[in-house]
């Protein structure tokens, strides 16, 4: 999968989010969508991204859940969320524990679904980017009601939302702050 100085390739049909910037943002954030696309199917979601409307900045809307994962490695800083609203939340429950677990907001066993879905992104995303210099820390899992990202976009700090879809309801905003040196 070739990939271009100015756009990330966010799978492998070959869609394209374009975008300027620097090689290491590129591959972070291509790497970081891929991996939820991939994943998600893997454990039995039905997942597509909405294309149409990635921006720039936080654009999210009715959260009850996210995983924050900090990124940190040489050059470069910065958070993943992985933000669900109700649907979204229950449906991942349901695919991951094969209908197992009643998905509860809150309940220990619901809330660590989401922590393993969290780290098997951020470890694919990890792999996938073939940058050697980056790490991800263990997701903090935080529920409530219309949760918010806040990220001050100054000094180098760039944020993107990227929101996706699960069949047959639910969504899951991936919201991506990085500061590249």
């Amino acid at each position: 999968m070739a990939k271009l100085k100015s756009t990330v390739i966010i799978h492998r049909e070959g869609d394209y989010i374009q975008m300027a910037g620097n090689d290491k943002l590129i591959a972070l954030v291509n790497s970081f969508a891929s991996a939820v696309l991939s994943v998600g199917r893997e454990v039995g979601l039905n997942i597509t991204l909405n294309k149409s409307k990635v921006a720039p900045g936080i654009k999210v809307d009715n959260i009850c859940t996210t995983a924050l994962i900090g990124v940190v490695g040489v050059g470069s800083r910065g958070t993943v969320n992985i933000m669900l609203n109700k649907d979204g939340f229950d449906n991942i429950i349901k695919a991951m524990s094969g209908g197992m677990i009643m998905p509860q907001l809150g309940d220990d066993v619901s809330m660590s679904v989401i922590g393993e879905l969290s780290n098997m992104i951020g470890g694919r995303a990890l792999v996938q980017s073939a940058l050697g210099t980056v790490d991800v820390t263990p997701p903090q899992l935080i529920v409530g009601e219309n949760i918010r990202n806040v990220t001050k976009e100054d000094n180098g700090m760039r944020s993107f939302t990227l929101p996706f879809t699960l069949d047959p309801s639910g969504g899951l905003y991936l919201v991506l702050s990085f500061k590249i040196d």
